[in-house]
């Protein structure tokens, strides 16, 4: 006898319906084979099906079962079949009405037991059946509140294989998952995050991480160590804007197929901070394997990738960001596939200004030779640097300051700022669905909403002819001041708004 049960497989950060065909022959001998391009996992869960049917109190005939996973083409792994791959051995031996299957699908991992397990990308999966026009999905318990992240689709929460088989006759209903209202508007929870106004002196440093969160802008911190540059880049989250919903919905997309979405959350409200060691691979960073996951890139989309230490990255590593800064999305290619993510983050840096970390200070001395520093500092290649905004000299902080109890101003206060920029940039770019802030817009963009008054225009020819700045760097240096005047309240970008952008440019960084 011949059942299908429908199932899901997660390709990129998509999902792709998978028809799971189970042939049951009770005139062969025992065999239990599995095609369609399984992997590993995949023909595991022959033995996971088998003993989970069994513990359950159900049936599991000796016979032959031929399970084939459609569309051959596409490759399948992980342990997201067993389910449906042991609703389709029940169907096909009368132990499960067929009628029960029309427009659903089945996903989660069975444990021997039948308890049925959490599995990735349970998102992505929904959001395909909601799409196919499927009216319902059973998912791990587990799971359910990220499933019911999309609407107009009944999510069935699966206990175990037991309590699956009783419900699909109609002994034992499980009722489906009550949405609630999805509020994203609320602030972010920021206990136990560093706040600006415990961070001593650095008052252009932190003015200069305000601009940066306003516009979404890339930032290069550069001093000695031990100034703060770390604990600033840490109190960053604390003043970025909260997510609208679309937003959200994207990061948290991310997080379900990478399988780091914590079960207490189904949807993610804060702005992603990743911070990788130095150590991390090429593949780590921007995604691979060889069926292609995410990488750090992809994973601080719509939020902050913060290196520290950046010149203890090695070169290759670095210069495989240039792409994703500019384009705002990776794409890795393989031998049979090729996957494009999302990783439109801002680029937070810091980074010593030599190898003993004290060229340019006031008071200790540099133990570098001028070789040395110049070898240390070109690790960092021009392209590169001409990708980032925003370059902060951050200095030491001086003694009175450091015993000063007087606060400065909080993160809040600089929070609200941010808000009403980004607010002010949502509705200047509320007809173009692809701009979500200043630092995403391209060049035709910036000459549609970044023209300077005539004085800034002149401003900007000197600075060009002087300091040999490229195309890029023009470009960067508008939308930089255009961030400077929204958060002015300004319609206009004015001279001083173009002259506070230019001088975040490097004045000199190499030796």
């Amino acid at each position: 006898m011949l059942s299908t049960v429908y199932s899901c497989a997660v390709v990129g950060l998509d999902g792709e319906i998978v028809q799971v065909e189970v042939d049951y022959n009770p005139h062969s001998l025992p065999a239990f084979t599995v095609v369609g391009l399984p992997d590993t996992a995949v023909q595991e869960s022959r033995e996971r099906v088998r003993a989970a049917i069994r513990n359950s109190g159900l049936q599991f005939p000796n016979k032959r079962y031929t399970v084939n996973l459609a569309p051959a083409s596409l490759r399948k792994e992980g342990p997201a079949y067993d389910l449906p791959m042991a609703v389709g051995v029940l169907a096909s031996t009368d132990q499960v009405p067929l009628a029960a299957l029309v427009g659903t699908v089945f996903v989660g991992e069975l444990s021997l037991d039948g308890t049925v397990r959490h599995v990735s990308g349970i998102l992505p999966i929904t959001h395909r059946a909601w799409l196919e026009g499927y009216e319902c999905i059973f998912v791990p318990e587990e799971d359910a509140p990220q499933a019911a992240l999309v609407p107009d689709i009944d999510v069935i929460p699966v206990r175990s294989l037991g309590h699956l088989v009783e419900h699909l006759y109609g002994l034992n209903q499980i009722p489906p998952v009550v949405r609630g209202d999805v509020h994203t508007d609320v602030p972010p929870d920021l206990d136990g995050m560093t706040d600006f106004a415990d961070v001593k002196g650095q008052e252009h440093v932190k003015r200069a991480l305000e601009v940066a969160a306003a516009g979404g802008h890339n930032v290069l911190m550069v001093g000695p160590p031990g100034v703060g540059k770390t604990l600033l880049a840490r109190a960053l989250p604390g003043i970025l804007p909260t997510m609208t919903l679309d937003e959200a919905l994207e990061v948290t997309r991310i997080y379900s197929v990478a399988d780091l979405l914590p079960a207490d959350k189904p949807l993610i409200r804060m702005r992603p901070f990743r911070a990788p060691h130095h150590t991390i691979s090429e593949a780590g960073l921007v995604g691979g394997g060889s069926w292609p996951q995410p990488g750090e890139v992809s994973l601080a989309h719509r939020g902050v990738l913060f290196l520290d230490e950046l010149l203890e990255f090695g070169n290759h590593t670095l210069e495989v960001l240039r792409q994703p800064i500019e384009d705002k999305q990776v794409t890795i290619s393989r031998a049979r596939v090729a996957l494009s993510f999302p990783a439109n983050f801002m680029l937070v840096s810091a980074m010593n200004p030599c190898p003993c970390g004290y060229y340019g200070d006031p008071v200790k001395e540099c133990t570098c030779s001028p070789t040395v520093i110049r070898r240390y500092q070109q690790r960092l290649s021009g392209p590169m640097l001409d990708r980032i905004d925003i370059h902060a000299d951050v200095p030491r902080v001086d003694y009175d300051k450091l015993t000063d109890e007087r606060r400065g101003e909080s993160s809040a206060a600089i929070r609200a700022r941010v808000e009403t920029a980004r607010e002010q940039q949502r509705e200047r770019f509320r007809n173009e669905a692809r701009l979500q802030c200043n630092a995403d817009m391209g060049a035709s963009d910036i000459r549609r909403f970044c023209q300077p008054e005539a004085a800034g225009k002149q401003l900007l020819d000197t600075t060009l002819r002087k300091m040999q700045l490229s195309a890029r760097a023009y470009h960067r240096i508008l939308k930089l001041s255009r961030t400077i005047a929204d958060l002015a309240g300004s319609e206009t970008i004015q001279v001083a708004h173009i002259a506070e952008a230019i001088q975040y440019r490097p004045r000199k960084i190499l030796y």
